[in-house]
């Protein structure tokens, strides 16, 4: 298995920051000399370490060089890292497609490096479905107390199976969102496939919307993958990347809060 961070994105919602935003401070490291900010990105490292996850892509943009300046080989965090980078600035579909020489017959760990997760253990449980269950894709899904801005998804009546995805609808009965997934190579050829299919339609349309990630898994739906979802109905997903979530932080001066519904 390995691991796929997307942090390729420009942070435009939280307007100009000192630093890439995956290394926003949120809460803090105890160390023998005492308290160090901890950036937002270590908690899903954290996460990855506990399901042994050991190794992992993150894929930056050019500019976004401290990044790896800070993780290094990742070491000092838990999996071992290595970097690429994206030239195509079309949405976070494409920023994941730069893995794709890297990503044949692996399963793959997909993080959000700005979303924190609760519980600790969330790609620990994830791992261990994909492992007994063999879906084609995994996803953890999380209370949404704001369906319009974010992926929710449907479930048959067995309240596993994933029937479909509404990408930011403005209204739905709709309740959880995704927030953390693996796949199996099944997938990985889906977003392939999406990702030369809307390059090649931006040929005639460049202003095309960008390409969610969510569109790479309701492709995967409508070609009938097996596609489950693991409900973490007590837990909660925050993402600092919006006003709302890093308001949040600010809120409980600068420690990672539960955001419930």
């Amino acid at each position: 298995m390995i691991g796929l961070i997307p942090a390729g994105g420009m942070a435009t919602r939280l307007g100009p920051l000192p630093c890439s935003k995956e290394l926003l401070p949120v809460g803090a490291f105890v160390t023998p000399d005492g308290m160090r900010p901890r950036p937002v990105i270590t908690y899903l490292l954290a996460q990855w370490q506990r399901a042994s996850i050991e190794r992992a892509l993150i894929v930056v943009r050019p500019g976004k060089w401290d990044i790896p300046a800070y993780l290094g080989d990742g070491r000092a965090f838990g999996p071992n890292l290595a970097y690429l980078t994206v030239h195509e600035p079309h949405g976070a579909a494409y920023t994941l497609a730069a893995a794709l020489p890297f990503l044949a017959g692996e399963t793959v760990a997909l993080g959000l490096p700005d979303v924190i997760l609760v519980p600790d253990d969330v790609y620990a449980t994830l791992v261990a479905h994909h492992t007994a269950h063999q879906p084609d894709l995994t996803l953890g899904l999380f209370p949404c107390p704001t369906p319009q801005t974010a992926d929710m998804v449907a479930l048959a009546g067995d309240q596993r199976r994933v029937t479909a995805i509404e990408i930011k609808p403005a209204q739905t009965h709709l309740q959880w969102t995704w927030m953390a997934a693996i796949w199996s190579p099944t997938v990985t050829d889906v977003l392939a496939e999406v990702v030369a299919a809307d390059r090649l339609a931006r040929q005639q349309e460049p202003n095309r919307v960008e390409l969610h990630i969510g569109v790479v898994f309701q492709a995967a739906i409508a070609r009938g993958l097996r596609v489950d979802g693991v409900i973490f109905p007590q837990g909660s997903a925050l993402d600092i990347g919006t006003p709302a979530g890093w308001a949040a932080v600010t809120a409980s001066n600068g420690a990672p809060p539960r955001l419930t519904p």
